[in-house]
């Protein structure tokens, strides 16, 4: 085995059709963990950003086909035929007009999974129209939380939509449809919608509301609401993080913070509260810098982070030691997650082109 080709899941063939946003997150990271993973990609992708050094490209290899002609797609065909799964994420339709549908691919391989990455999904009123992150976890209801009362809701580019709800999503289908391949002889197709995968990340908090404790008001449930679990702005305009959910550990906040004995804390968990709380916690937070703060909560069991940028965050000493970031030829990037005791990755590389389709057929073939 070569020393790109470590990790749980070596051995394992992808298929990447080129395209953008969580696809190519997913093949990422199958690639991390030992995947050999192939990008069948356009001339122009790198003069379009998505080339080599693109990070969504690490670990994986690359060869240029022209699809518009036949014997390009007879090519991916024949790519499709030595696979385990197979990544695209155009609009439906679009790879039975090339010619490189399911049926088809399935066809040259009946073993195959063939995984599809859509924001809307493969069916529904919505699945031709055009939309990105923000519009699929806005419909899927995983938007509605992000913010306080009398703001517009707003949530971390990609991270809830492409990533979340999308790319993990369909790296995890892709992993149980090639365990059942391997079980049963037949490969399958998945739909992996990214309005699918939001919504059911919110089952976590939607099984607050029997209690109560989730509401459909935005700024009054368990987690949105609280003054014990929110974000303040720093003396210096920096921004540090509460999570005090618990009781032992907001008492343990009020005692660090010198407010054990006041009794306007006395009713914290209390709704009615948490407005006047959390101005109060506001004033308290910007009297002091970051730094001090840090000094103050951290490493405590008050539940308290500072906000980070991902460069800040690359040298936190927590983050450091567990390696977390690299800055590979200079281009921050974060390390292959999560971590493995018998079978751990090796540090991704830059993406490599293959000359031609028969050199990626010859590497598959000859194992």
């Amino acid at each position: 085995m070569s020393a790109d080709q470590r990790g749980p899941l070596a051995g394992l063939r992808v298929l990447e059709v080129a395209g953008i946003g969580p696809g190519p997150f997913c093949g990422m990271l199958l690639a991390d963990l030992g995947a050999d993973v192939v990008v069948v990609e356009r001339i122009e992708a790198e003069a379009q950003g998505r080339g080599p050094q693109a990070i969504f490209n690490r670990g994986k290899r690359s060869v240029v086909v022209d699809l518009k002609k036949p014997e390009g797609v007879e090519a991916v065909l024949s790519l499709a035929a030595q696979c385990d799964a197979l990544i695209e994420g155009m609009r439906p339709g679009v790879m039975e007009r090339l010619g490189l549908g399911p049926d088809v691919c399935i066809g040259r391989n009946p073993r195959l999974v063939y995984g599809r990455m859509t924001g809307w999904g493969q069916t529904g009123p919505l699945a031709p129209v055009a939309g990105h992150d923000l519009n699929y976890i806005a419909l899927s209801g995983a938007l509605w939380y992000s913010g306080q009362p009398g703001t517009p809701p707003l949530a971390p580019p990609t991270l809830i939509g492409d990533i979340g709800g999308g790319a993990l999503y369909l790296a995890i289908g892709l992993l149980s449809a090639v365990m059942s391949a391997r079980a049963t002889g037949r490969g399958q197709i998945v739909d992996a919608a990214i309005v699918d995968g939001s919504a059911h990340m919110l089952n976590l908090i939607l099984g607050l509301r029997p209690s109560g404790q989730l509401v459909s008001e935005r700024g009054a449930s368990l987690l949105d609401g609280p003054h014990w679990y929110s974000t303040y702005r720093c003396a210096d305009g920096h921004f540090i993080s509460v999570g005090s959910l618990e009781p032992k550990f907001y008492q343990l906040l009020l005692t660090k913070l010198g407010l054990a004995g006041d009794p306007s804390f006395a009713n914290g968990y209390q709704r009615r509260t948490w407005p006047e709380l959390r101005a109060k916690f506001s004033e308290l937070f910007a009297q002091r810098t970051r730094a001090e703060w840090c000094a103050l909560l951290e490493g405590t069991d008050a539940c308290f982070a500072p906000v980070l940028t991902p460069e800040e965050a690359s040298v936190h000493p927590h983050m450091a030691e567990r390696g977390v970031y690299s800055n590979a030829d200079g281009v921050l990037q974060t390390s292959p997650a999560p971590r493995f005791s018998e079978t751990p990755a090796a540090t991704p590389r830059p993406m490599r082109r293959e000359p031609d389709v028969s050199a990626v057929l010859q590497r598959w073939t000859s194992r």
